[in-house]
């Protein structure tokens, strides 16, 4: 009896399968993305399956083998996982390649077996940028070709996997073009298979689109165990690699490296980055310290309140959302007593940090009460809380943390809810407040 042909479409960006083809995705609205698929016997059990269970205190929990680096350790959770498949995107010449060279560099030197499999590069070339970052090692293995299947072949024996790049190879399970979704999603598959088969980490890098997400279907987020996206500006020689999936560790952790000519090194002292000591203090500029992980930055936020002519003013903030700049505007005018709906606002934070913490919503407050009010901040101030709409300061995590950051650049006072609790360090000042009203009566002149 021939077997019987069942035809579904998957849509490429986010796996989601129907029966019928669609112009336009149900799950997540994207138009042209459905692919045809041919499935034999669909729904058909098992027969013969090797597949027992078991009880959980009797598996043995994979090990950890670290990179080298400690800033990348730190941003894995401890290293890599045996059997563990990680995905690493960023930009096109961030590098993505460089850091992995350096890893397979620091790995080897430890006695790690490595085989690096390139589908964009040739040996030659490899081996130049290798001689550059001085990761030249006896067991590097190099494999410089599309093809998955043979790749694959030179697993065994190896300690460590990195696939560069997983939309550059092609896999015989799949039709089709390297780095179309079908084939991204097969050599996907494959690699996380042979992972979990040797219990040899891999690590998979992807290219970012426009959008700013991974190319590929969306798929593949979810099949690997790790995602890490490497970033930086283009004007900037500083780079930050953050975990934004990790089945092993937390995902709040950073790490920043700085690119040199040698190639990637982290910096110790991330700080310095984002804030200068200034001589004097000028309106509207207030320091908090904000936690990325367990890494502490003092960031300095700067506003600047200028009188405005037009009946709507301009808000316009860089590094802070604009939607919290408006909110908390508006909580100054009404719980502070601060008139802001005349002025013109532009909200900075220094050296291109991004703030997401809630805890630099006072900082944030305060500066811009600063720059429309005209008056100087003490520079050895910083500001700690959260605000709520109704003016009040709520507590912020890991306060004894950022507290020793700020007295170890020198700080002798801080700014924090009444309502704070902890351990906080002796060199710093600390001054409680309730409300946002407290807080500006503590500052003003």
């Amino acid at each position: 009896m021939a077997k019987k042909e069942m035809v579904r479409y998957v849509c490429s960006n986010c796996g989601n399968v129907s029966l019928t083809w669609n112009g336009r995705c149900s799950a997540c609205n994207m138009w042209g993305t459905y692919e045809k698929e041919e499935i034999d016997d669909l729904g058909q059990k098992k027969e013969n399956s090797d597949v027992v269970a078991v009880n959980i205190i009797d598996v043995n929990p994979p090990q950890r083998l670290t990179s080298g680096i400690t800033e990348l350790d730190r941003v894995l959770g401890g290293g890599w996982v045996t059997g563990g498949v990680v995905l690493l995107g960023g930009q096109p010449g961030i590098g993505k390649s460089t850091l992995l060279l350096q890893v397979c560099g620091a790995m080897s030197s430890k006695g790690k077996r490595i085989l690096y499999i390139s589908g964009e590069e040739s040996a030659s070339q490899v081996a130049l940028r290798a001689k550059r970052l001085n990761a030249l090692r006896n067991n590097i293995d190099l494999f410089c070709d599309t093809d998955l299947d043979a790749a694959l072949h030179h697993v065994d024996g190896h300690d460590f996997v990195v696939l560069d790049s997983v939309q550059a190879m092609k896999s015989s399970d799949e039709d089709g073009w390297p780095g179309t979704p079908s084939q991204v999603r097969a050599v996907a598959q494959r690699c996380i298979d042979s992972a979990k088969k040797t219990g040899i980490p891999f690590v998979l890098v992807g290219h970012i689109t426009k959008e700013g997400r991974i190319a590929g279907p969306m798929l593949l987020e979810h099949m690997v165990d790790a995602v890490l996206l490497f970033s930086g500006e283009d004007v900037s020689a500083y780079r930050m690699i953050r975990g934004t999936k990790n089945r092993y560790g937390n995902t709040d952790e950073l790490g920043i490296f700085e690119m040199t000519e040698k190639g990637l090194i982290a910096v110790d002292d991330p700080s310095g980055l984002y804030w200068n000591k200034a001589d004097a203090s000028v309106p509207g500029v207030a320091v908090t310290v904000i936690t990325e992980g367990s890494v502490s930055l003092m960031a300095e936020i700067q506003a600047l309140a200028n009188v405005t002519t037009f009946p709507y003013p301009k808000r316009t903030s860089r590094g802070i959302d604009v939607n919290k700049v408006h909110l908390l505007s508006a909580v100054l005018e009404k719980r502070g007593k601060v008139a802001c709906a005349m002025f013109d606002i532009y909200m900075n934070v220094t050296g291109g940090l991004v703030i997401k913490d809630p805890g630099a919503d006072l900082a944030i407050a305060i500066a811009l009460a600063s720059s429309v009010r005209d008056f100087s901040l003490p520079s050895d101030c910083c500001f700690l809380g959260e605000v709520g709409l109704a003016g009040e300061i709520r507590p912020v995590g890991r306060v004894g943390a950022r507290l020793r950051e700020a007295g170890r650049l020198g700080f002798k006072k801080a700014v924090i809810s009444a309502q704070q609790k902890g351990e906080f360090p002796k060199e710093v000042e600390i001054c409680r407040v309730s409300s946002l009203h407290e807080a500006l009566r503590e500052v003003m002149p």
